[in-house]
């Protein structure tokens, strides 16, 4: 993802992520050669058409940073009636996504891998998600990393922007001080309500795990569209 504040100024971006080299497996390989040109959506700074993407017309929800796609599938296997786009930009994960897809014969599953920032600002028309989901994103705790964290005032904006009116945002993060930073940065955008209170449960994810197994405290934010 890509931390918005330089956006347009004429130098390099601020990235929210680190592109690591990962080991990618031969079936993960497979998956991005054969099957991301099925459920993958190229990245193009034009809107999207989701009616036409899905070929139907159905609430919409989009993960950031999905990993290695294991909420994403299980979200999207219990929810046939909804059309859910996940944004990652590491290929062992989206390889790994794909194969998921596939084996569970999911159709109501999009991939885009690309920084979420510009699909965010490019693919989606304004006021056309009903959910946004951004769980367990990088925190960089260090001070002067912090300008990395993808929560900032201008990524927030353009969340609510493209959130219909009700929409949701849901965050979730096991380092207390960037749970902070989150609530400050939420409460500021008038456009945002807190809902934290009214939210539901959700499955727990591997990053979820590994830190709960180092003694962190998870909190859960939820933020809905005016």
């Amino acid at each position: 993802m890509n931390a918005p504040d330089d956006a347009g100024r004429g130098r390099q971006p601020i990235r929210s992520f680190v592109l690591r080299a990962g080991r990618i497996t031969p079936a993960q390989r497979r998956a991005l050669d054969e099957l991301l040109p099925r459920w993958g959506i190229p990245f193009e700074p034009r809107p999207l058409d989701l009616d036409a993407v899905f070929g139907r017309r159905a609430r919409r929800v989009l993960e950031i940073g999905f990993g290695d796609g294991a909420q994403l599938l299980e979200l999207a296997g219990g929810s046939p009636g909804t059309d859910f786009i996940g944004v990652e930009v590491h290929p062992p994960g989206v390889g790994r996504c794909l194969r998921g897809i596939e084996a569970r014969g999911l159709t109501n599953v999009r991939l885009v891998m690309h920084d979420a920032i510009e699909v965010l600002a490019s693919q989606v028309a304004p006021a056309s998600l009903d959910e946004v989901l951004l769980y367990f994103p990088d925190p960089w705790p260090k001070k002067r990393h912090h300008k990395r964290r993808i929560v900032q005032p201008a990524f927030v904006a353009l969340v609510a922007d493209r959130l219909k009116p009700g929409g949701l945002l849901r965050l979730a993060t096991d380092w207390e001080p960037y749970a902070e930073w989150m609530r400050e940065v939420l409460d500021a955008e008038t456009r945002l309500v807190d809902a934290t209170a009214d939210a539901v449960d959700r499955s727990r994810t591997r990053f979820e795990s590994r830190g709960l197994r180092l003694g962190h405290r998870v909190t859960d934010l939820t933020y809905r569209r005016r």
